[in-house]
């Protein structure tokens, strides 16, 4: 079997910025988490600029471009405003994300399927721009297949379903759901996509999917800016990074 690529760790420091707005101040900062973040070891920042700006603020989007060293994964709706504003933020990446208002967070991937004749446009003209298009997606036969057309060079699977079930003890959906991200990921690969995961990833998750050596990214927010919270963000980047190296180990391993 073939080795995987390395394995990166992408910080989402949305919740940093929740946290802040909690009180409408300028504290907590989610650049100064992100920089932590970096410092520890984290691979990218990611962080979503949403319509209702309930957690992510314009300012911080640019400020995030201006100060870190690694890239910056800027998650969005695909609207006009949202391509407008990376275009002139000119991120490493961007994740294109459905977004509904009254959701508590992303619920499910983007239908890239019945969304297509949408979607093309805003992908070719950041692909135009030099920004990497990234799709958020399940992992799903008929939309691995309908980003590979669009041109989207990476998606990002969504791991929320698995997670859930893992947490909840729900063994068999657990199973199934996972059994969607193997099958997907391996579709994904063989079609030239760069395949990233993320959503409800804890280190138990993160670990277990680390073994796939499809995979080349993990984006991880809501439950390390929690975990931060107890032990610091540079020690949950570190034992972040230390559950996905044993999980890519331990399929190096059994290769």
């Amino acid at each position: 079997m073939p080795k995987g690529p390395p394995l990166r760790l992408g910080v989402n420091v949305d919740h940093v910025a929740t946290l802040r707005n909690a009180r409408a101040g300028e504290r907590p900062d989610p650049v100064r988490a992100a920089l932590a973040a970096i410092e520890a070891g984290a691979d990218g920042i990611t962080a979503h600029l949403r319509e209702d700006r309930r957690h992510i603020r314009d300012n911080d989007m640019a400020r995030l471009k201006a100060e870190i060293s690694k890239p910056l994964n800027f998650e969005m709706a695909a609207t006009e405003d949202m391509l407008k504003i990376s275009l002139a933020t000119r991120p490493h990446a961007v994740c294109l994300v459905p977004e509904r208002r009254e959701e508590l967070t992303t619920e499910g991937g983007l239908d890239v399927v019945g969304q297509h004749n949408a979607l093309a446009p805003t992908i070719a003209r950041l692909n135009d721009a030099g920004i990497r298009v990234s799709l958020f997606i399940s992992a799903e036969p008929k939309q691995i297949e309908m980003a590979a057309k669009l041109r989207a060079p990476v998606i990002e699977i969504h791991t929320g379903g698995w997670c859930d079930a893992v947490v909840d003890g729900h063994t068999v959906k657990a199973e199934t759901e996972w059994q969607r991200i193997v099958s997907g990921a391996r579709l994904a690969r063989s079609a030239g996509l760069e395949v990233h995961a993320g959503h409800g990833l804890d280190y138990k998750t993160a670990e277990a999917i680390a073994g796939l050596p499809e995979i080349a990214e993990l984006n991880i927010g809501y439950f390390m800016i929690g975990e931060a919270l107890f032990v610091g963000i540079g020690e949950t980047v570190r034992m972040m990074r230390a559950a996905m190296d044993r999980g890519r180990k331990s399929h190096m391993g059994k290769a």
